[in-house]
C-alpha cells in the first residue's frame, strides 16, 4: 500500500481507495453506489441530469483514456445532448465550483489534467 492512498468507508462493507484529492485509486472499483457516496461527500444529490453528464464523461474517458477538462467536456456534451445542455453554465449549475473536477471524481475518473 502506498502512503499516498487514503482508505475511506463509503458505505456498508465497502472500502474504496482514494488518492489524497479524493479520486479513486482503482477505477475498477467504481459503481453507481460509489458515485452516489462521492456525490454525497461533494454535497450533490444526483439526478437524471447528473447521470447523463456522468455518462458523457465516462464515454469520453473510454474513447480518449483521459478525463476531459471543461472545454472538451462542454463540446462532448453539446455533441451528445444538444446546445441547451452543452454549456459551461449548465454544467456549473449541476456541478458547482469546478464542474470538470467534481464530476470526474464522482464518475470515478482521474482528475482532468488541465484543472487546478
Amino acid at each position: 500500500m502506498s502512503h499516498t492512498e487514503i482508505y475511506r468507508y463509503l458505505f456498508e462493507n465497502k472500502t474504496v481507495a482514494l488518492d489524497p484529492e479524493g479520486y479513486l485509486v482503482n477505477m475498477e472499483e467504481w459503481t453507481p453506489a460509489v458515485a452516489g457516496a462521492l456525490a454525497d461527500e461533494e454535497g450533490i444529490q444526483l439526478t437524471d441530469a447528473h447521470w447523463e453528464l456522468i455518462d458523457v464523461l465516462r464515454d469520453f474517458y473510454a474513447r480518449y483514456e483521459m478525463a476531459p477538462a471543461m472545454r472538451a467536456w462542454v463540446k462532448a456534451v453539446k455533441q451528445r445532448l444538444g446546445p441547451e445542455k452543452g454549456s459551461s453554465l449548465y454544467l456549473m449549475s449541476l456541478f458547482p465550483g469546478s464542474p470538470a473536477k467534481r464530476a470526474a471524481r464522482i464518475a470515478g475518473l482521474p482528475k482532468p489534467t488541465n484543472c487546478l
